[in-house]
């Protein structure tokens, strides 16, 4: 179905769609829901109607690969199938009960051998790591005092210290990263149990007040080492004392694109925005923590793999769903809520 594919869509009837359905079907497309039969008996049962695709209800909020049972060696299923979320199921169950009209758009592009976005994706994260590695030596040659780049009092400085000397480093232990790894799974706990619009808002504000902050600094470092004049001309500010005038004048400049980034955050070009933030926040978390030694990069990468481990594949079995991929889908949620109200 490489061309997008629109028709109203119709509740079966019955809904489970597991027997010969008395709604008109034809040129429409089925929703129904999971159980009581397999999935190829309800796509099957839907073709046979008329139907042009076929919307699986889930009885949760996860999503699973519909795969044929053993005895299914011959299946003739034309029509797209797609499982969709609970609570997406009952808003458009809802929405055809009180008699509106729903429109559903079907689109599976053809996969390519070479997925550019994964390999776009690939060389971003690859980038920002090494960007980061390389980040100190960059601006190690500079002369730039670090509180000047945090609107902090020159009073009392060192001025003309190193950066790298100046600079706040945080060195994790094994130690450390265990205790990482577990308040990292607190907190996912109580986004799990917790969840709400209000959550939400606080997760944006604290990412744009770290990106403002970060993007400042790299703004800053980078500008300094390119126009060095600028980088030695100073203001005076009440509280503040004398500070940097291109760190005054970046200021502005970095609010101003995060508040665009969260106010216009669901447009199709936001991304950039959110990438750039991302970006500029680990180049700086990057520069502050530091792995001293093999021991305890493994520490940290072997609690990570677990992790995600657990709370993915293991959490089911006492959860009675995968933990993480709740949290994203209801993250993804009340994300789409919190505008549209």
């Amino acid at each position: 179905m490489p061309e997008a594919q629109k028709s109203f869509a119709v509740l079966a009837n019955p809904l489970d769609c597991c027997s010969n359905l008395t709604s008109k079907l034809r040129n429409f497309v089925a929703l129904a829901t999971r159980g009581e039969c397999a999935f190829t008996t309800k796509a099957k049962i839907a073709q046979a109607s008329g139907a042009v695709g076929l919307l699986v209800i889930n009885d949760n909020e996860e999503l699973y690969k519909m795969v044929c049972s053993e005895n299914d060696t011959s299946i003739n299923v034309t029509i797209p199938v797609v499982m969709i979320p609970q609570s997406a199921g009952k808003k458009l169950k809802n929405v055809l009960d009180h008699g509106a009209s729903v429109e559903i758009q079907l689109y599976s592009p053809n996969r390519p051998v070479v997925d550019l976005s994964a390999c776009f994706l690939w060389i971003m994260a690859v980038g920002t790591i090494v960007c980061a590695s390389l980040w100190s030596e960059f601006v190690a040659c500079e002369q730039v005092d670090e509180h000047y780049n945090q609107l902090t009092r020159k009073d009392g400085l060192n001025m003309g210290t190193n950066y790298r000397e100046d600079k706040e480093i945080f060195e994790i232990s094994a130690k450390g990263a265990i205790i990482f790894i577990i308040i990292a799974s607190v907190f996912l706990l109580l986004l799990f149990y917790f969840m709400s619009s209000w959550f939400v808002w606080v997760l944006i504000v604290l990412f744009c007040v770290g990106g403002i902050e970060a993007m400042h600094v790299c703004l800053v470092t980078l500008l300094a080492r390119i126009f060095k004049d600028c980088g030695k001309r100073t203001v005076s500010l009440p509280i503040l004392g004398e500070v940097l005038t291109l760190s005054v004048g970046i200021v502005p400049f970095c609010v101003v694109f995060a508040v665009l980034w969260a106010v216009y955050r669901h447009a199709s070009l936001a991304w950039i925005g959110q990438d750039v933030l991302g970006i500029c926040l680990m180049i700086t978390v990057l520069q502050m923590a530091r792995l001293p030694n093999i021991r305890v990069a493994s520490a940290l990468l072997s609690a990570a793999f677990v992790y995600d481990i657990f709370w993915v594949f293991i959490s089911p079995l006492i959860f009675h769903e995968s933990v993480m991929i709740a949290v994203s889908v209801l993250l993804s949620s009340f994300n789409n809520q919190v505008f549209s109200s």
